[in-house]
Parts: structure tokens; sequence; C-alpha cells
């Protein structure tokens, strides 16, 4: 499994020619079969910190949970990697019991994520829980964590130098929650990363999400949110774990 990217493209060109004042970035979810709409406001702040901007991988990660929003009621969720928290708060308005999570060193990132949950009348500590993690590293955070259905992330995979750390971490959350899984988009960047082994390693196994129908119900082309970079979705799941998960509709 190699993560590629084409020629030319660079992230930090978005961030650089993008103004730097924040704004409220509205995302809009709705059903052709229904009279459903959801709206979700997202504070941005384009400077610096990766985690202050919502980058491509969300919206279509937020896409795909809406179109399984009646599966969500209920359901047990930690984000990794948060950011400005599109999917996980989406899932919490979708009724799911949702922890938030990014970096424990980061308290800047935790403050906008705690933002953005009250942005859209989420109350941190009532509705959605916001908690410091550190990839890779077995903190007492970890352990304090109730029962987990699913994790979820969007584009945490943008460095190599933390794939391990994150794999780790996945590895560990699955094992303490059997028939949990995690479900990631991520970005195409280099033809030379690949997390292959490290799922060999760490006894994992990933499966490729069909992204075909995605975003159809809401009537919106997820291509448009790519930017023209190539996104992927993925499942990981523990290789020992012989329950068969269902992805689809």
């Amino acid at each position: 499994m190699r993560f590629h990217m084409k020629s030319g493209s660079d992230d930090n060109d978005i961030v650089a020619a993008t103004a730097t004042a924040e704004h409220i970035r509205k995302f809009v979810f709705t059903s052709s079969h229904a009279a459903e709409r959801l709206e979700i406001k997202i504070p941005e702040l384009l400077q610096g910190a990766y985690s202050f901007y919502t980058w491509p991988c969300a919206p279509v990660l937020a896409h795909f949970l809406w179109e399984r929003r009646q599966t969500l009621a209920g359901k047990r969720i930690l984000e990794l990697g948060s950011g400005t928290a599109l999917p996980g708060i989406l899932a919490a308005k979708c009724n799911a019991h949702v922890v938030l999570t990014d970096n424990c060193i980061l308290p800047k990132s935790l403050a906008h994520i705690r933002k953005a949950c009250l942005a859209n009348q989420l109350q941190p500590g009532v509705d959605i829980d916001v908690v410091g993690l550190s990839w890779g590293l077995l903190l007492n955070s970890v352990f304090r964590l109730a029962p987990l259905d699913l994790i979820i992330a969007a584009d945490c995979f943008y460095d190599p130098s933390v794939f391990e750390d994150i794999i780790v971490s996945v590895s560990f959350l699955l094992e303490r929650n059997c028939g949990a899984k995690f479900i990631f988009t991520y970005q195409e960047r280099s033809a030379d990363w690949s997390i292959e082994a490290l799922l060999k390693k760490w006894k994992l196994q990933a499966l490729p999400i069909n992204m075909d129908e995605i975003g159809k119900e809401s009537g919106v082309d997820v291509l448009e949110f790519m930017g023209g970079h190539t996104i992927h979705l993925l499942e990981i799941t523990r290789a020992d774990n012989s329950a068969i998960i269902n992805t689809t509709k």
C-alpha cells in the first residue's frame, strides 16, 4: 500500500496563499431521500499550524459517515488527529458518542477543537469529549478511554516519521476493543511512502473502501473537495479478527 503525490503539489502552498484571518467555513450535508439537512460550521485559522485548516480528506470522510448516519447513533467513536474535527463533529451531530483527540502537547490545537465544537452547539465534556493523546505513546489518557466501536481519521498519514506511531496507537486501540475498526482517508503524497510493512509488523490488515457513491446522496461531487489530489478511503482491522465487517450501506 503506497501513498503517492502528484508532482508540483504542495499543501504548504495552500496555506501560504490564503489569508491569515480566522473565518468560519460551512459544510452542508443533505439527503435526496428525506428532508434532512445538517450544517456544520468549522472555524479555520489559515496560518502556520496544519491543525487549524480543514484539509481535503476531512469532508470526504464526513460525507462517507453522513451517508451511514443511521448506523452512527449510539456508536462510540474516537477521531485521531482531529484538527478542525469535521468528521467527528458530524458523527456527534448524528448522535454518536464521540471523543475528539489531538496532540497532547499542543494546547492551542485542543482549544481550537473545543471552539469548533461550541460553534456547532456541542458542549465539550457534555455532548462530546476532547482529549489530548500522543501517537505511539501509551499515556494515561489512552487507558482512560471508554470502549470504542470505531476509530476514524482524516489525513493522519501526512509524514512518514509518524506512520509507525499512528499504527502503534491504532493497533493498541483495536486490540483493546474487539470488533472495532479504523476507517480513514489519506491523500497520496509520495510513491515511496508505504505502511504495508508496518501493518504486517503490528498484525493489522487493510482493505480499500469503494468511494464511487460518496457525496451522491447530498448531490455533491467529492472531487471538488479533493482539489486535484488523489484521496483514498481505507479500513484497518486486526489481522486475527475473524469477524466480517460490512462498510457498505
